[in-house]
């Protein structure tokens, strides 16, 4: 147990971000959301620098009031020291999430962050933030920023094929689970601990938003939901309150922010797209040398030509029926 608890001190050291990096985005100007677009639907992270992304995220906390919603001081005459101290485990906690993606070709940082935008963008410009309260949109927000931490480049199925030490720890929706368990790990640490001014029900509830809303991003768990969904929407639902159509509405929203990038300008898409493939083409090399498989089409860098066909394909079957009924209950609102 002793040697069990220092390799968790040991990995949550090195799994936060460093003072001096703290300090200098604490201290940074914080730019108004226009410089970034972040109310719109075409934003994009391709010309910002690391740093930007991070104030990106920190401008999104600040439009939705949420360090002041949820750091609250118990006296007035600390209101200063208390925002600095609040806004220092801020940035320590964006830059951690920063620091646990790993720089594979498209699950990384800059595609979190691009997920965490158009939640944003759906939650204001969209005015879905209607049907949500503040913690449950702090638990999306959360969510997004820490769908994919951790991701290696493969997907569950190579998990499950190569037996994997995360396999074996999690038999269904591998790689979101581990998502989910690096989100808790980080927030475990008090200097990263964004939540540590909730009372204990607030905690368990918006956790549990960020679990939820995790593991919907498996695409399995998206295939199981989507009918029931599209069932509602044809009904014409728009009371959403219920805590399971909440959470169906949540998952829902949750794929459109992650497969968001097919509804980018089509410089920007073409870009994500070409990331993409590289990502599935690593993996489907590694399942050639290593199972001695061979890839599904688009995993298979042989098979490039037919990458067209099969984009279309993907927004035909997942994206379109999926931002269709979104857009009609934002039209509806």
């Amino acid at each position: 147990m002793a040697r069990q608890k220092v390799a968790l001190e040991c990995l949550s050291y090195h799994a936060t971000a460093a003072q001096d990096d703290t300090e200098k985005l604490q201290n940074a100007e914080i730019p108004e959301a226009s410089k970034f677009e972040l109310y719109s639907f075409d934003f994009s992270d391709i010309h910002l620098t690391d740093d930007e992304t991070c104030m990106c995220v920190i401008r999104m906390f600040k439009e939705f009031n949420f360090l002041e919603k949820f750091r609250i001081p118990q006296q007035l005459k600390l209101y200063s020291l208390s925002f600095a101290m609040n806004m220092q485990v801020m940035c320590r906690y964006v830059l951690s999430v920063k620091k646990n993606y790993r720089p594979v070709k498209y699950h990384n940082w800059r595609h979190a962050l691009t997920v965490a935008q158009t939640m944003f963008a759906m939650l204001k410009t969209g005015k879905m933030e209607q049907f949500m309260n503040d913690l449950e949109m702090l638990g999306l927000l959360v969510a997004c920023l820490s769908h994919d931490l951790d991701h290696r480049g493969t997907n569950n199925s190579f998990q499950t094929k190569t037996d994997s030490p995360l396999a074996l720890l999690y038999s269904t929706s591998t790689m979101e689970h581990h998502h989910f368990d690096q989100c808790v790990m980080i927030l475990s640490q008090d200097s990263n601990n964004i939540f540590q001014m909730l009372s204990p029900e607030e905690y368990r509830r918006v956790m549990r938003v960020v679990e939820q809303a995790i593991l919907s991003t498996d695409m399995a768990m998206y295939f199981k939901k989507k009918n029931q969904f599209l069932q509602l929407t044809d009904n014409g639902e728009f009371d959403w309150q219920t805590e399971e159509k909440k959470e169906l509405l949540c998952g829902m929203m949750m794929t459109a922010c992650d497969v968001s990038a097919i509804a980018k300008p089509w410089e920007v898409q073409h870009e994500v797209a070409k990331l993409v493939a590289d990502e599935f083409f690593e993996q489907g090399d590694l399942e050639k040398l290593k199972l001695n498989e061979q890839p599904v089409a688009m995993m298979d860098r042989e098979k490039k030509d037919e990458l067209p066909q099969m984009q279309v394909g993907f927004i035909n079957a997942i994206c379109l029926p999926l931002y269709k009924v979104t857009a009609f209950e934002i039209d509806m609102t």
